[in-house]
């Protein structure tokens, strides 16, 4: 990867509210999560209408998969502090999820877990690198950084708004149905994420100049040849864990193990860490801990979008919002993204203009009001049995709006969560930190599965309008819990803001 002339003082001394350079890594990121959202707005509903899976198995399999997504990247993110760099550990990972939405394109039944085995093992080393990059552009204690994040935040839903609605409108032959042939439907939706991947790509090539030295190898004071070994063993390490992943993957039970052991040991590697950081920075750590683990709550939550909320748009929800027929599981997949896209920099903002009149609520405190806003939507989940028809099919609309609120949740705490990541980390940890943050989200994924199938177990058997109330009233439960929590954090908020030292 070839290094820029610029300099980070000069990158990071930027004028204005955005530096240039997050603008090209906003169009890198919103490809890439086009690629990933498609495809992960397709899995549980491939899953039983394509694999034959039934609810409950599909709900296990699709938190198995989403959380070894998110669990590697840790593994990347640690291999991207120690050995790749960011850049090049950027490039692998999209190298790799260009092969795996390829290998799905070709074959989606026969090749399912292989494809997705690729995509796993791509988006660990993708996720958390391009994200610590963002965090480099700006200087400790910029009041600005928390306004980029939710900028390049809106990059990610907007991928996720096309990716989210066209893959699964593809697939389901519910889109462009004239143009392609039924048979080839999933084909092309799966490969409709390996193109834009390789958009993504393209993108992050042609503009790294920009960015000057962040994100050059580690390794650059090791003998050429030896950090060329290195690196190679790397890249095919990646390549042969890969059966692994796919033995995993398509064997739920053994997801248990591997959550058991991966949580626990990126801690115990933290601790070692820490040993060589001061108190003050140790402190910043253990609140970097404790945002960490509300978030696994959240995702939990939150995460029902792929899982039981796919299965509740399918089974219970009519097919209309504000008087227009759009598919349901479309409008699931990427509802919530159109309102990330027009508040989350409008919210950036109003961070901002907070800040500068002493009035902005620390970060503790957003992600308590994150899971105020999540319990509200959930909520409204639930009281959307008071408006079903006697076959169980209930309003889109209210769906919609339930969606609409968490949004706000999702932008008091995801951007917000990797912001302050990068403001709690030391320098030679940033990427495993921010590789722990995405680990909570593999945790979340993970109960989000055993909550999905939970209640996709106390539906079998049951008349759809029953299916709607069991679900329902699941939901009910989640907002209660997601209350809790919201008010715990915002309790706990003073003993957290001294451990962050000052870091808002």
């Amino acid at each position: 990867m070839a290094e820029g002339t610029i300099t980070i003082e000069e990158i990071q001394n930027f004028k204005g509210k955005y530096p240039k350079q997050l603008w090209y890594l906003f169009f890198s990121e919103m490809w890439e999560r086009f690629s990933f959202y498609g495809m992960r707005g397709m899995l549980v509903f491939f899953m039983v209408h394509q694999l034959s899976m039934n609810e409950v198995v599909a709900n296990l399999q699709y938190g198995a998969t989403q959380a070894f997504v998110y669990a590697f990247t840790f593994v990347g993110g640690l291999f991207a502090d120690k050995i790749l760099g960011l850049r090049k550990s950027l490039f692998w990972g999209g190298l790799l999820m260009i092969v795996g939405s390829i290998i799905l394109a070709i074959d989606p039944k026969s090749f399912f877990f292989l494809g997705i085995a690729f995509n796993i093992i791509g988006t660990g080393f993708f996720k958390p690198t391009i994200s610590s990059i963002v965090g480099n552009l700006y200087k400790q204690g910029d009041n600005r950084t928390d306004a980029g994040f939710s900028l390049f935040y809106a990059g990610v839903n907007l991928g996720a708004l096309l990716g989210g609605y066209l893959c699964i409108a593809i697939g389901k032959g519910q889109l462009f149905q004239n143009f392609i042939p039924a048979h080839l439907a999933w084909n092309v939706a799966f490969g409709l994420a390996a193109i834009v991947m390789v958009v993504s790509l393209l993108t992050f090539v042609r503009t790294q100049k920009s960015l000057g030295n962040i994100g050059i190898s580690p390794l650059l004071d090791t003998e050429p040849k030896k950090r060329k070994v290195i690196e190679i063993a790397t890249y095919i390490g990646s390549l042969a864990i890969i059966p692994l992943i796919i033995l995993l993957v398509s064997n739920s039970e053994y997801t248990d193990l591997f959550m058991f052991i991966i949580g626990p040991c990126s801690l115990l590697y933290l601790f070692y860490e820490m040993r060589s950081f001061s108190l003050q920075e140790n402190k910043k750590l253990v609140a970097a801990l404790i945002f960490i683990l509300f978030s696994i709550f959240f995702w939990a939550f939150f995460e029902q979008s792929g899982g039981s909320l796919s299965l509740f748009a399918a089974n219970n929800l009519n097919s209309s919002v504000a008087g227009i027929t759009l598919d349901p599981n479309g409008v699931n997949n990427s509802a919530n993204s159109l309102f990330v896209i027009a508040f989350a920099g409008l919210l950036g903002l109003l961070w901002i203009w907070l800040s500068k009149h002493k009035l902005e609520p620390n970060t503790i405190v957003k992600f308590g009001l994150g899971f105020l806003f999540l319990a509200g939507g959930f909520y409204v989940f639930y009281y959307t049995k008071f408006f079903s028809e006697a076959n169980g099919m209930t309003s889109l609309d209210l769906f919609t709006f339930g969606w609409f609120i968490i949004t706000f949740g999702e932008l008091c705490l995801s951007p917000i969560g990797m912001s302050i990541m990068t403001k709690l980390s030391p320098q030679k940890t940033q990427a495993v930190l921010m590789g722990m943050w995405f680990l909570a989200s593999a945790y979340g994924q993970y109960f989000a599965g055993l909550l999905g199938a939970n209640i996709a177990q106390a539906s079998e058997n049951a008349s759809n309008f029953e299916k709607l109330t069991i679900y329902a009233d699941g939901y009910k439960q989640l907002a209660i819990y997601a209350l809790i929590a919201g008010v715990v954090l915002i309790a706990i908020s003073p003993l957290v803001k001294k451990l962050m030292g000052g870091i808002k």
